[in-house]
């Protein structure tokens, strides 16, 4: 569920290597394609969320009705060009509500092209995969924000809005793991993306038709998961939303793509540093997660989550390679997880099949999240007779799938938000590459 992008130079082993030079090399084919360069943040410096008080509501905010703005400013979006991206952007403080049903805010980046008329919404969920509050978007995409060696762990994401702002669409990108930092827990992705729609609908500057503005979905990743959520309960919970559909790629999210499994098969490999990344926010967000570890982990492994709290993917995974945790536990990382048990059904058994019109995308050889899965859960959703689209990539990785499926997924988007209705049935097919082969 998370893309590793990276400079040159760190440490790591050589299956990081070759992975992060794939998607390395990946991006720079869509840099020639766009006629774009790398980009080098030239703003100063700006503070991180922590010491940022645009993050705190003002008093007696709970009160408030979910997606209520409570606080505005205009920013300048990062590129991966030299300068800001060519869109006016502002970021916006909301209510929303965590996975525990109570009231929480979190902010969403909302962007617009300069000229024109837009063409609806579109609520692009990043791939944030990880609990630090420096990694969230409204702070990593901002110009000035990171130095040039972690800029890329965002590049992929430059290079979605860009293309979604040529195509005339607003954007919101919300926080969506609040600001409890949590991404792999139930409701709570869904609820804060929906409620950065709501918000960017009430947002005047954006010039969109309120509750009349066409909206679609997109993520990748772990931002697949964010989307799948937001399809789940887009109907009970925001049903004046006018979600259209859903396009989403590397994950999928469901009892066939189980959280548990998933986090044991990154234990011991070479993506080991993304349970650093993921496990302190899931152990902030639910008591029974929490109470679990601070009871098995050692001093040594207390230390370890504090260090994967206050730092992003991409050097916890370059750092940390073939790690395994019960080094750092008292009983096996499988015997935790059974005793939370409970915490991961009701996360995995939280999306269903969609009824939303759902855009799928997967890299048969994905390396961090088996294809199995996901077969198996559109196989289940089909037969439920869900709307889905699903194309199985054969060329190309995890993280290079992104880069590939981006013409595939905006046309998709485009259809959508232009008022072409998505197909009703299921489909299924498998391509050389998806960059190939159409929409």
């Amino acid at each position: 569920m998370s893309k590793v992008v990276s400079s040159c130079g760190t440490e790591g082993s050589v299956v990081v290597r070759r992975q992060l030079r794939s998607i390395l090399i990946a991006a720079t084919a869509a840099l020639c394609l766009t006629g774009t360069a790398a980009a080098v943040g030239n703003a100063d410096p700006i503070p991180i969320p922590q010491d940022d008080a645009f993050y705190l509501p003002p008093s007696g905010w709970e009160s408030t009705a979910p997606g209520t703005i409570l606080n505005s400013r205009p920013v300048e979006m990062a590129s991966m060009r030299p300068e800001a991206a060519d869109a006016d952007a502002w970021q916006l403080l909301y209510r929303t509500t965590d996975n525990l049903g109570r009231p929480m805010t979190t902010v969403t980046t909302v962007l617009r092209p300069r000229t024109g008329q837009v063409n609806g919404l579109i609520s692009y969920q990043a791939a944030e995969d990880a609990s630090a509050p420096q990694c969230a978007p409204s702070y990593a995409l901002r110009q000035g924000a990171v130095q040039l060696d972690h800029k890329y762990d965002a590049s992929l994401d430059f290079l979605q809005i860009d293309q979604m702002l040529s195509s005339g669409h607003a954007i919101s990108v919300p926080d969506w793991e609040g600001s409890n930092g949590a991404e792999i827990v139930q409701n709570e992705p869904g609820y804060t993306a929906l409620d950065g729609v709501r918000a960017a609908e009430a947002f005047t500057p954006l010039g969109l038709s309120g509750t009349d503005t066409p909206v679609v979905a997109a993520g990748y990743s772990g931002g697949s998961l964010a989307s799948g959520w937001m399809s789940q309960l887009q109907p009970t919970y925001a049903p004046e939303v006018r979600l259209l559909g859903v396009a989403r790629g590397g994950g999928a999210g469901g009892p066939t793509e189980p959280i548990s499994p998933y986090l044991l098969s990154l234990d011991g490999g070479p993506f080991s540093g993304f349970l650093l990344s993921l496990l302190p926010g899931m152990i902030r967000a639910d008591p029974r997660m929490a109470a679990a570890f601070d009871t098995y982990l050692t001093p040594a492994g207390k230390a370890l989550m504090a260090e994967g709290d206050n730092a992003c993917s991409v050097p916890l995974v370059e750092k940390y390679p073939f790690l395994h945790m019960n080094d750092y536990l008292t009983i096996p990382l499988s015997q935790v997880f059974e005793q939370v048990q409970p915490f991961f059904d009701e996360t995995d058994y939280g999306i269903t099949a969609p009824t939303i019109p759902t855009f799928l995308y997967h890299a048969v050889n994905d390396e961090i999240v088996h294809i199995d899965w996901i077969d198996q859960a559109v196989a289940n959703w089909c037969a439920s007779g869900a709307p889905i689209t699903y194309t199985r990539d054969q060329m190309s990785e995890h993280a290079s799938l992104e880069v590939a499926a981006t013409t595939s997924a905006l046309r998709w988007i485009d259809d959508r938000l232009a008022g072409q209705p998505a197909p009703t049935d299921c489909s299924i097919r498998t391509v050389p590459s998806i960059a190939l082969a159409g929409s």
